[in-house]
C-alpha cells in the first residue's frame, strides 16, 4: 500500500487548512495557528574515477520535505509532504517518488490525548519500542495508526499504541502493538512529594504480528512479544537508572532464522556537582534484533532501539571510525569524567579550564556455537558465561580540554586512541581490526560581536586500513548572516601512491532571519555515517550540493 496523495488531493488539503485563516482575517475570530518547515537537499554529480565516485545517470539528486501543523486549543493536525527525485547517493533506493507520508490529527486534554495517522513514539529507553526520524541516515520507522495517552491519575501515566510500520514509501507487513505504564511515586504519594529521593517505574509489552507465509523450511511464530521494566532514582546529586528487556523467539533473516529468545540490559549511574560529573554505564544485548519484518534487514522496519554506549563524535577523524550497535549480541560499557578548574588555579588561568575524559567498550558476548545436529531448539548458540566478554568490538579511550585563553580567543584540544573491528562492525569479514590515534586542535578567535575565524586541524594515525590521514578546515562567519569555509582531508599515509588523495571542499551559505542557503563543492570520500550506534553507508562523490531550509 502507498502512502501517497493525488497533486490535486494534496492542494486541496492545503487550501482547507489555509481557508479558514482568510476568513478569520474578516470577521477577527481566532482559529488558531499554522506553523511549519521546509528543507531541500539537492546534489550534482561528477565522475570521479580517481576517489570510486560513480556516473549517475540522472546526473542530479534531490531529497525534499515540507512540515505543515495546525493548532487549535485541544486540536492539532499536520502532514508532511516528501518527494525523492531521485534520493540522494547513499540513501536506500526504496526512497522513491513524492508523497504526504506522515499525517495526524490528535486531540489532548489534561487526562487524555488520542493520535491517529502518524505517529513517533518511545516506551523507556528504547529497549523495546521506539519510533523516529533522523534524515541524516534516511532513517524513518513511525506508525500508522492509533495511540492513545492517559493520564488517569496523578503520577500514572498509559500509552498504547497500535499500528503499522512505515517502510520507505509504503507499509510494512507486520502490525505492532503496546502499552507502557510508568509511576512517579513523588507524584502518586503526597507524603513523598517534598522528599529528595525521586524514584520512578515503568513497564512495557510490545508485540508484533505476521503471517506466516508458509513457504520457508521452518514453522515462524506470526506473534512475537517482548517485555520490559525499568526504574529511575534520583536523589540530589545522583541518578541512577536501569532498564531490563526480554523477548521471545523470534526467528528472522536478521539472527539467521535461529529460535533463541532476546534479552537487553542497560544499566547507569551519574554523579553531579558544580564543576565536577561522573558517569557509568553498561550495557548487554542478546539476540535482541526486533522487527515488524522477519525477512528485513540493514536498518528497515526496526521496533526497537539499543542506544550506542559509546561518545558521539562529531570530528571527522573522531567519527571516521564509528561504533554501530550490533543488536544480535554485544556486552559493552561507558565511563565518564568532567571536571572544571577553577579560574586563579595553576591549571584553570584566568577563565578556568574543562576537562573531558571518557573511556568506552564494546565487545561480543562469550558465546559457543551448537552444533546443528543436536541442536532440536535451533537456539543456534549458548552463552559460556551471562557478562563474559568476547571478541573486541570497538574501543575508545579520549580526553578533551576546552580552554578560553582571553575574551576573543580560546581552544579545544582532543586526543583519541581508538579500535575498531571492521570486519564485526562494517560486516565484512575479510578485514582486520584498525588501531588508530587521533588528535583534534579546534581555535576560534573573535574579531568582534560579529567577525570571527575558527581552525579545525585533525590527524589521524593507523597502519592498518588505509593508511594515516590529515584533515583541514577554516571557517569565517560574519553573524548573523554569512559563513564560507574551506577543508581538505588527505589521505598522506595510503601505501597504494595513487589513492593518497585530497578531498578539498568548500562552502557558503547565507542566513536570512529563519530561512539559510548553504551551497558546497567538493569531494566527499566513502565511508560510514553513524548517530547513536544506526548507520549508513555514505558513498564517494564529486560535485555540487544545495541547501535550503526554513520555518514558518
Amino acid at each position: 500500500m502507498k502512502l501517497t496523495l493525488t497533486h490535486t488531493s494534496f492542494f486541496s488539503l492545503l487550501l482547507f487548512l489555509v481557508s479558514p485563516f482568510a476568513q478569520a482575517q474578516n470577521t477577527g475570530m481566532n482559529l488558531g495557528e499554522i506553523h511549519g518547515n521546509f528543507q531541500t537537499d539537492m546534489q550534482y554529480y561528477n565522475a570521479d574515477p580517481s576517489i570510486g565516485a560513480p556516473a549517475v545517470p540522472e546526473k542530479t539528486g534531490m531529497n525534499g520535505f515540507l512540515n505543515l501543523n495546525y493548532t487549535r486549543d485541544k486540536f492539532s493536525a499536520g502532514l508532511r509532504y516528501e518527494t525523492y527525485l531521485g534520493a540522494l547517493q547513499g540513501f536506500d533506493p526504496r526512497y522513491k517518488g513524492t508523497g504526504i507520508l506522515y499525517r495526524y490529527a490528535a486531540y489532548t486534554t489534561d487526562e487524555l490525548q488520542v493520535t491517529v495517522g502518524s505517529f513517533y513514539e518511545q516506551f523507556g529507553n528504547g529497549l523495546i519500542l521506539r519510533t523516529y526520524e533522523d534524515r541524516g541516515l534516511g532513517y524513518d520507522n513511525a506508525l500508522e495508526g492509533l495511540r492513545v495517552k492517559l493520564h488517569p491519575y496523578k503520577g500514572v501515566y498509559i500509552k498504547c499504541i497500535y499500528g503499522l510500520q512505515r517502510s520507505f514509501m509504503t507499509y510494512g507487513p507486520g502490525t505492532v502493538r503496546g502499552v507502557d505504564a510508568e509511576v512517579n511515586f513523588n507524584e502518586l504519594f503526597t507524603s513523598l512529594a517534598s522528599k529528595k529521593t525521586s524514584i520512578l517505574l515503568g513497564g512495557s509489552f510490545v508485540s508484533k504480528f505476521q503471517p506466516d507465509a508458509g513457504t520457508g523450511a521452518y514453522i515462524v511464530p506470526q506473534n512475537v512479544g517482548a517485555w520490559a521494566e525499568r526504574l529511575n532514582i534520583h536523589r540530589e546529586k545522583i541518578t541512577i537508572q536501569a532498564e531490563y528487556a526480554y523477548k521471545i523467539n523470534d526467528p528472522s533473516f536478521a539472527n539467521n532464522y535461529i529460535y533463541k529468545p532476546g534479552e537487553a540490559l542497560l544499566v547507569s549511574a551519574s554523579y553531579s556537582q558544580k564543576g565536577l560529573g561522573f558517569s557509568l554505564s553498561g550495557k548487554r544485548v542478546d539476540n535482541m534484533d526486533f522487527r515488524s519484518d522477519r525477512s528485513a534487514s540493514i536498518n528497515n522496519l526496526e521496533i526497537n532501539y539499543l542506544p550506542s554506549l559509546t561518545r558521539q563524535h562529531t570530528y571527522s577523524m573522531l567519527a571516521f571510525y564509528p561504533d554501530a550497535t550490533q543488536n544480535t549480541g554485544e556486552i559493552g560499557y561507558q565511563a565518564e569524567l568532567t571536571y572544571k578548574f577553577n579560574k586563579g588555579t595553576p591549571l584553570g588561568g584566568k577563565y578556568g579550564t574543562n576537562l573531558l575524559v571518557n573511556f568506552s567498550s564494546v565487545s561480543g558476548l562469550d558465546t559457543a556455537r551448537l552444533n546443528p545436529a543436536s541442536d532440536s531448539s535451533r537456539a543456534g548458540y549458548k552463552n559460556r558465561s551471562y557478562f563474559g566478554f568476547g571478541q573486541k568490538y570497538f574501543e575508545d579511550f579520549n580526553i578533551e580540554i576546552d580552554k578560553k585563553l582571553s575574551p576573543k580567543f580560546k581552544f579545544i584540544a582532543i586526543y583519541s586512541y581508538q579500535t575498531y573491528n571492521k570486519g564485526v562492525l562494517q560486516g565484512e569479514p575479510q578485514y582486520h581490526t584498525i588501531y588508530s590515534h587521533i588528535g583534534v586542535m579546534d581555535l576560534i578567535y573573535k574579531f568582534s560581536d560579529t567577525l570571527s575565524i575558527r581552525f579545525e586541524l585533525e590527524h589521524l594515525y593507523t597502519k592498518e586500513d588505509q593508511g594515516a590521514w590529515a584533515s583541514g578546515l577554516v571557517e569565517f562567519t560574519i553573524a548573523p548572516k554569512w559563513f564560507v569555509a574551506a577543508s581538505d582531508q588527505w589521505n598522506y599515509g595510503n601505501s597504494i601512491v595513487a589513492d593518497q588523495t585530497h578531498y578539498y571542499n568548500g562552502t557558503i551559505g547565507y542566513i536570512q532571519k529563519t530561512n539559510r542557503y548553504q551551497i558546497s563543492y567538493g569531494k566527499q570520500r566513502a565511508g560510514i555515517y553513524c548517530v547513536g550506534g544506526v548507520c549508513r553507508t555514505v558513498p564517494a562523490s564529486n560535485g555540487f550540493t544545495f541547501t535550503i531550509i526554513s520555518s514558518f
